[in-house]
């Protein structure tokens, strides 16, 4: 039997959700009734996902990385009401290459996006969050105000050789999950993290064939993970279900993950 969730009324902001793992959760989202607004630096790349997934998808140009954007964008957005569920899944890869051969601008440009990017917005969503009434829920006596859910890496817990840049981002994004976990926990935010291993998305076509088996090698079950597999736990962390998770970090790594 497959799990359903009710997310009538609800609003989410997905970041990074014109690529194909944004606009699979978009979608999931959708299905289950929740309002969506897609945020992206490429505004073709907008239309193309909202071609996609028809009108009912808001999106928004925004930089992430520019905290006077992020904050316009924030306001305008709960100015139309209150925002339920907050995805930062925007992020790049970043050179595949040992260290001493990477350039510092390109190490810096990875962690503006992953890391501080997603500080910027959390700062911004939480911090109205917390001032919007909680709901109360038929699946927890206690009320909830919202859910975070930050997209992290499995490179973020074991670092991956030519990756300097994106598992050092991503375990950021771990320990950015904890802290603003414990801030929220009397707020009625829940605030967690998962670790995917690569998922058939364009980041997974930026590198070589022989990265990719690399990669695949470390899986052992032998396959990358499936938007639609993503998607469903994003939308379980999302969900009024998940109330007493806060802080937590959950594993999509096919067993590559040993802790």
């Amino acid at each position: 039997m497959s799990a359903s969730y009710d997310m009538s009324g609800r609003r989410a902001i997905v970041t990074g959700g014109a690529g194909g793992l944004g606009r699979g959760m978009a979608q999931a989202f959708m299905a289950a009734g929740a309002e969506v607004e897609l945020w992206d630096m490429s505004a073709a790349a907008l239309a193309q996902a909202r071609s996609e997934l028809g009108p009912r998808v808001s999106v928004r140009e925004v930089d992430i990385t520019d905290a006077g954007a992020v904050e316009r964008a924030t306001e305008t957005v709960f100015a139309g009401g209150r925002v339920d569920i907050l995805i930062n899944n925007a992020g790049v890869l970043g050179e595949v290459k040992p260290i001493w051969e990477t350039a510092p601008e390109n190490f810096q440009r990875v962690l503006q996006v992953n890391l501080f990017g997603a500080y910027l917005v959390t700062r911004a969503v939480v911090g109205r969050m917390r001032e919007q009434a909680a709901r109360a829920s038929a699946h927890t006596p206690h009320p909830l105000r919202g859910h975070v859910v930050n997209i992290a890496s499995i490179q973020g817990k074991e670092g991956m050789a030519m990756a300097a840049a994106y598992s050092a981002s991503k375990a950021g994004l771990i320990a950015l999950t904890k802290s603003v976990a414990q801030e929220t926990a009397r707020d009625g935010i829940i605030v967690t993290a998962i670790t995917p291993a690569a998922a058939e998305t364009a980041m997974a076509k930026e590198i070589s064939a022989e990265r990719r088996a690399d990669i695949l090698g470390r899986i052992p079950m032998g396959r990358f993970v499936e938007i639609e597999e993503v998607a469903r736990m994003v939308l379980w962390l999302s969900s009024d279900e998940c109330s007493f998770s806060t802080g937590g970090i959950f594993d999509l790594s096919g067993g590559r993950a040993t802790y």
